[in-house]
């Protein structure tokens, strides 16, 4: 399969730049897959496609302040690096680093009032580094004293209000990125959905760097999937696989519980417990055996995440559902609109 074939045109002012005003009234693209339809509606009315007995699996990952604005230990040259994952001990995290061919091994960091925070202990075939701190209060005291939340690289302006990148049920801190499909609901709309007899489950995936890398492999199976950390708590399984038995959907709030789910899933226990890494790579004539229904935001072109919704909506589906909301000027990634693929 080639990665070409989940290339598409995208204007670049349908790329929005910042959320809408209010969380739940972006608008939602509804894909039936039974029937091959769409329909155009606003976020607020998901609970029109919802029913009792539905499970809605929520990613509860925050966004840490992983951007850290520093200078080089003796030059005061300005530098940036982005905490990727953690590294061989607890202090080695793997990052990216500007201005890379200034930052070779050896080199000490100063974040903040805090000089000789950290130093560049390796180089990694992608081009990325290994940075070791000094100790675990230069680590969080750098994150504290500089950190920043950081925005994907399309969104050029930084935010008015921080907290828009991070969803409102947001509790365990570890990803370099937002679940965005979340990014539509507020408490209230969660209230509604769950008085009306909705039940929401809670998983962790600390998303990772990869999520904004387009697949630059020709061969989509040739493309390599970074590895990323997750939880799926007892009562989530429990929750999740008694549905399953029962015959009730289970409704995926982004590719991250997608991932999450189907990584945890074993033939002989349906979804189990426990914490792991995973780097599960979903793409078209992938078998799911959990997820019923996807809420999803819309794709960058030849990105993985891409190709994880046409694998579970169908390539022809969903290409199609794209070529629509450009054309009704739908807005694009991060801070962009939804659809719901049933």
């Amino acid at each position: 399969m080639e990665v070409s074939e989940f290339d598409f045109e995208l204007p670049q002012k349908l790329i929005a730049q910042k959320p809408v005003s209010h969380r739940d009234q972006s608008k939602l693209l509804v894909l039936d897959r039974g029937k091959k339809d769409l329909r155009e509606t606003v976020f607020s009315e998901i609970t029109w496609f919802l029913g009792p007995g539905d499970v809605l699996v929520l990613n509860e990952t925050k966004v840490k302040p992983a951007r850290l604005y520093g200078k080089k230990h003796g030059t005061g040259g300005k530098v940036e690096i982005l905490l990727l994952r953690p590294g061989a001990s607890d202090l080695e995290w793997e990052v990216l680093a500007k201005p890379g061919r200034r930052l070779q091994p050896g080199t000490f960091l100063d974040f903040g009032s805090r000089e000789k925070a950290g130093e560049i202990i390796a180089k990694k075939p992608d081009g990325g580094r290994v940075v070791k701190f000094s100790s675990s209060e230069d680590l969080n005291g750098a994150i504290k004293e500089v950190g920043q939340l950081p925005l994907p690289p399309y969104i050029k302006k930084p935010l008015e209000k921080p907290e828009n990148y991070q969803t409102v049920y947001a509790r365990k801190e570890g990803s370099v990125a937002a679940p965005t499909a979340g990014l539509h609901f507020t408490p209230e709309l969660l209230d509604r959905i769950q008085k009306i007899g909705i039940e929401v489950a809670r998983v962790v995936l600390h998303i990772g760097y990869d999520t904004f890398r387009p697949v630059e492999v020709e061969k989509v199976q040739d493309h390599e999937m970074h590895r990323e950390y997750f939880e799926v708590p007892q009562e989530t399984a429990e929750l999740v696989n008694k549905a399953k038995g029962d015959g009730r959907r289970i409704i995926a709030v982004g590719t991250t519980v997608v991932r999450t789910l189907e990584a945890a899933y074993s033939q002989t226990e349906g979804v189990c417990p426990g914490s792991k890494e995973t780097d599960l790579f979903i793409y078209p004539g992938f078998k799911f055996n959990v997820v019923d229904a996807l809420i999803t935001n819309f794709h960058l072109p030849r990105s993985s995440l891409l190709m994880l919704t046409c694998a579970f909506g169908g390539k022809e589906n969903v290409l199609r559902a794209y070529r629509y909301a450009v054309k009704r000027e739908f807005r694009f990634f991060s801070f962009g609109d939804a659809m719901f693929i049933k």
